[in-house]
């Protein structure tokens, strides 16, 4: 490195040139510098694996402090303290563990090492030295991060050649950023539920909280402090007892986790999947969950594991374990009840009995696969299990809504 510091903006400059392109001499030429200043620069940048992209995410103040730590000489006390890092950085994700706690531990082994408040120091240097991107700490299954990445991949119609789009969703967990990535067919709130529940089954437990962008799948109308979510996205966390955090809007930073691994996402499994030709979507997903598993069980650039083990160490234990069953996609309908006391289903051409006291009334139909469930005012009056027998009528004796023992299962096989 030159012996004074260049200015922060002028380093960005350098990378954004030679990222584009652009040659040293010709950046040398361009920003009136040194060759071997631009040189060393380059050089330095790509040591530390930094892409341009991650650059111009930081400040010229944090730029100035990681190029700082970076370069000066470190003590023996500090290269001995630093070997403990990597460690303490999966066990900071525990809950309950505090940079106290590990600095008491190290004193112990150390009894003449450094301070709490040094620990604490050159912890946050080498941090901001290993990823000067990083922002947030994210507990151990605290968030499950969801989109659909940007680019789309294609199948092809085998009967005409046609290319048919598809869409394609990747969920990654806060702390140990295990990634699940998946093909579909479109963003529709069935493909959606669908991928976030594989995403469940693939991690083998419930995150707190799923943090999504305001896709119209997940969120009806955005609110900076109350969105409206999508009513089946919001039946089907209920379902498996988790929290639906949509991100604010125009908050980038609340979703970068996600984001940055879509970049990683395109680099590790779409240049393998664009070397081929695939007919159906099973085909797409198996190729892309093969190259999943090589992308999880990667070691993170400058750490000593993977995302798979830190995941199986740290991660797993602190989600909470699956429901019994999978999720049952639900869809509403509202309906009058008609003077013979029975609602009319337009989906399946079908009538369903209530109690009389409903005729008249305009009631809320929820169905699925397996049953239809009738509501007045947040009430269920009655439970039927589905019928698609066209124009045929459902009928159940006795089911009033001062039952207070109607359960969810009645009537269903």
């Amino acid at each position: 490195m030159s012996n004074t510091t260049i200015a922060m903006h002028v380093i960005k400059k350098i990378y954004t040139l030679y990222d584009k392109g652009l040659s040293k001499v010709k950046i040398s030429d361009r920003l009136q510098l040194s060759r071997n200043t631009v040189k060393k620069y380059i050089r330095f940048l790509k040591e530390n694996n930094i892409t341009n992209q991650q650059l111009q995410e930081l400040t010229d103040q944090e730029l100035s402090i990681w190029f700082r730590g970076s370069v000066q000489k470190k003590s023996k006390e500090v290269q001995t303290l630093e070997k403990y890092f990597p460690g303490y950085e999966k066990r900071l994700k525990q809950t309950g563990v505090t940079r106290e706690q590990l600095w008491k531990e190290y004193k112990s082994d150390h009894p003449d090492g450094l301070m709490y408040s040094r620990f604490c120091h050159y912890y946050r240097q080498w941090k901001k030295q290993s990823n000067p991107v990083m922002r947030f700490e994210h507990k151990a299954g605290d968030k499950m991060f969801v989109d659909f990445t940007g680019k789309k991949l294609h199948i092809e119609k085998i009967s005409t050649g046609e290319l048919v789009e598809g869409e394609v969703f990747i969920s990654v967990l806060g702390s140990s950023q295990l990634t699940y990535v998946e093909a579909v067919a479109s963003q529709k709130k069935e493909d959606f539920v669908s991928c976030c529940e594989n995403a469940l089954h693939y991690y083998g437990g419930v995150p707190a909280c799923i943090t999504t962008d305001n896709l119209e799948a997940a969120v009806i109308k955005s609110n900076k402090y109350e969105p409206s979510l999508n009513e089946t996205f919001a039946d089907f966390a209920r379902h498996y007892d988790t929290t639906i955090l949509p991100c604010r809007v125009y908050k980038p930073k609340d979703k970068a986790l996600v984001e940055n691994m879509v970049r990683i996402i395109y680099t590790r499994v779409y240049t393998v999947l664009n070397k081929q030709t695939f007919y159906t979507l099973e085909q797409l997903n198996k190729v892309i969950w093969e190259q999943l598993e090589i992308h999880n069980n990667t070691p993170f650039q400058k750490r000593p594991f993977s995302r798979r083990e830190l995941f199986e160490e740290v991660e797993k234990q602190y989600l909470e374990p699956l429901p019994s069953h999978k999720y049952e996609l639900k869809r509403y309908a509202y309906a009058t009840v008609y003077k013979n006391c029975y609602v009319y289903l337009h989906k399946d051409k079908h009538y369903y009995s209530t109690p009389h006291q409903y005729i008249g009334q305009r009631v809320k139909l929820i169905y699925s696969n397996s049953c239809v469930e009738i509501y007045r005012k947040y009430l269920r009056v009655a439970l039927h299990k589905c019928n698609r027998e066209v124009y045929k009528h459902s009928t159940i004796d006795g089911c009033v809504c001062s039952n207070p023992n109607l359960k969810r299962d009645i009537h269903i096989a």
